[in-house]
């Protein structure tokens, strides 16, 4: 695992200095630096590297690495990188080192972009083309790693992450306020878009080819998970998809065994980690190393399950507490680690879990996307409650169905005599839902409804094209997966594990999102995914292959802090340090005096959800650390 960063500036301002200072600050992504700047006739280019060597530990794995015209900074690995060795080989290549790095150059070389077709893995890399004059980057197909890129006033530059760009003085750090306005919806900024204008994140399965002679950039798709879901549906059985699943699941979960250094799993206390842990221990007498973090609070706290399968399994496991100054701890780092505004509180175990892995492993397996690819999350069922539901209603009532669901009078009324909590937000998001359609419903689960944004931002918002604007022509379950995977998947999952175990200098690797188990499993019809009410039915089939059903039949436990109680409590300072009247006025982005009347509400013990504050308190710490 690594971090990549570099530029080409037209107006020759940034020089060798800023690009080491550009590299240097992502130290955290691996100890071992590497630079190449150069000044040509039109530009000065640099290319910046740190590298956690993982795979080939020898110097033969250093990068910038060059062959002929081409020259390569890459981040992430392509697991399946000996058989595409093994055919170059076949071809005339050869090779100085045993990693990935090399393989990758060469296979780009012979293939050109074509060869990312052959790549099994996780990657964002640039390939500088000296020929061609061009810079080309590439990000893997899940999007399990970064790559953002910055262009404006003749200048272009890329990295891992965007704490990067902070060193170099051609960036403008102007907030994106319609982006503000997804943060605000969803606690995180979808792709393309970032909290900078100008800035962008490369789309998962894309690459872009950007032209130093004319300046142009075109982003270009190489591949789609909905292109999978709208294939027609495979005609086999429910015995056969369940052995073709598992064969993919070895295969994969092997592939991301392979490293030079040593390996651990995440482990909680859902199915899909018991599943990977089990299949791996099921073909190894060594043990396996293990980790779990949970909470006193008990409906949060997932170590006695974990506990259970790592015992049953006989893995070496690794159990911690997360404590309330643990908490306190990472909270202050997380604007620093995640450096543009992201809300989701179960960054706080992920970071302490990758602490708590680094201690003995350098690689640690993450078992996301077993929810998103075999129809896990409880909202799935609740969503097509809803649908069939509101398919019922006359299409001539919806709007006016929808205008009684906005009235405080019935906000009121729910909490008076049906005790509902935190009713208005929960019936303003019904009658949003009433005013989209069934492959767009996924657009109103935000935190703050539309119209509450237009109370608590200070601005008109405008509302950006995402993958949630997305088309998908299947069936309720599909388009739901297939959002999930283009969306909550890439932009929150896999940006808050990236961060967290890199902010630990961990490799995390997700064996789930082998693209050759989503390519299958998207062709599967829906009721092997969720089968007489049972999500996950599919993946728990394999799991119990390997686990006891008793033991694995157990409430799913979602994977997050225990924020509304610290809000009340040790979390409290932090609303009177930032979420007071001074400190909401240095960037006018908010209104004033509805943060404070919500903060207000929320300390009388009035029940709305935490997460509304929780949302504003890391936008205004992540303002702080970075616009100040």
């Amino acid at each position: 695992m690594c971090g990549i960063t570099g530029f080409c500036d037209f107006e020759k301002k940034s020089n060798r200095q800023i690009l080491t200072n550009m590299t240097n600050k992502l130290h955290h992504r691996g100890p071992i630096s590497g630079y190449s700047f150069y000044e040509i006739q039109n530009s000065n280019i640099g290319l910046g590297h740190r590298r956690l060597s993982i795979l080939d530990l020898s110097a033969h794995g250093h990068q910038p690495m060059q062959f002929e015209h081409l020259e390569i900074v890459y981040n992430g690995e392509v697991y399946n990188f000996k058989e595409i060795r093994a055919e170059l080989k076949k071809l005339n290549y050869n090779f100085k080192s045993n990693g990935d790095t090399e393989v990758i150059l060469k296979a780009y070389h012979k293939w050109g972009i074509k060869a990312v077709d052959k790549f099994n893995g996780m990657f964002a890399m640039c390939i500088y083309d000296k020929k061609e004059q061009k810079f080309i980057l590439v990000r893997d197909r899940a999007g399990v790693k970064p790559c953002y890129y910055y262009n404006a006033d003749r200048f272009f530059m890329f990295s891992s992450e965007l704490k990067s760009f902070h060193e170099n003085n051609r960036f403008k750090k102007v907030i994106n306020k319609d982006a503000l306005s997804l943060y605000m919806q969803r606690g995180y900024i979808p792709e393309p878009y970032s909290i900078f204008e100008n800035t962008h994140k490369l789309k998962a399965g894309h690459y872009l080819e950007f032209d130093l002679k004319t300046q142009k950039i075109d982003e270009l798709k190489y591949w789609d998970v909905v292109d999978f879901y709208n294939k027609p549906k495979l005609d086999i059985s429910e015995h056969e998809a369940v052995h073709e699943v598992e064969n993919l699941f070895k295969s994969a979960f092997e592939y991301r065994m392979i490293s030079d250094a040593p390996v651990g799993i995440f482990l909680s206390g859902g199915y899909d980690s018991a599943t990977v842990a089990a299949i791996l221990q099921s073909n190894r007498s060594k043990k396996l190393n293990t980790f779990t973090i949970g909470f006193k609070e008990k409906k949060y706290d997932e170590i006695p399950l974990a506990r259970n399968t790592a015992i049953y399994l006989g893995t070496n496991h690794t159990e911690h507490y997360c404590t309330q100054q643990d908490a306190l701890d990472i909270i202050q780092k997380l604007p620093e680690i995640y450096d543009e505004p992201f809300a989701d509180n179960s960054t706080i175990p992920t970071i302490l879990v990758s602490q708590i892995a680094k201690k003995d492993v350098d690689v640690c397996l993450s078992a996301d996307g077993g929810d998103e690819i075999f129809a896990g999350y409880n909202k799935y069922t609740s969503i097509i409650k809803k649908l069939e539901i509101f398919e019922k209603i006359p299409n001539l009532l919806k709007p006016a169905l929808a205008n009684v669901l906005r009235q405080k009078l019935v906000h009121k009324s729910l909490v008076m005599f049906g005790g509902m909590i935190n009713s208005e937000t929960r019936c303003n998001k019904f009658a949003e839902i009433l005013d989209f359609d069934e492959k767009q419903i996924l657009k109103a689960s935000g935190i703050f409804t539309k119209k509450e944004l237009t109370k608590i931002l200070n601005y008109l918002v405008n509302d950006l094209k995402t993958n949630f604007d997305y088309q998908i022509n299947q069936n309720k379950i599909s388009n739901l997966l297939a959002l999930d995977y283009k969306t909550f998947l890439v932009d929150d999952v896999l940006h808050k594990v990236d961060r967290a175990t890199m902010s630990a200098t961990l490799e995390g690797r997700e064996p789930l999102l082998d693209h050759r188990i989503i390519e299958l499993v998207a062709q599967l019809p829906s009721d092997m995914k969720i089968k007489n009410g049972s999500k996950k039915w599919l993946l728990k089939q394999i799991a119990h292959k390997y686990l006891p059903k008793k033991m694995m039949n157990r409430d799913k436990k979602g994977f997050g802090s225990p924020i509304q109680e610290w809000l009340k409590n040790e979390l409290k300072e932090y609303f009177e340090e930032y979420l007071n009247e001074k400190t909401l006025n240095q960037h006018e982005l908010f209104n004033v005096q509805e943060v404070i009347n919500l903060k207000k509400q929320y300390t009388d013990g009035v029940n709305i959800n935490a997460n509304k504050l929780w949302y504003i308190l890391m936008f205004q710490m992540w303002y702080k650390k970075w616009m100040n």
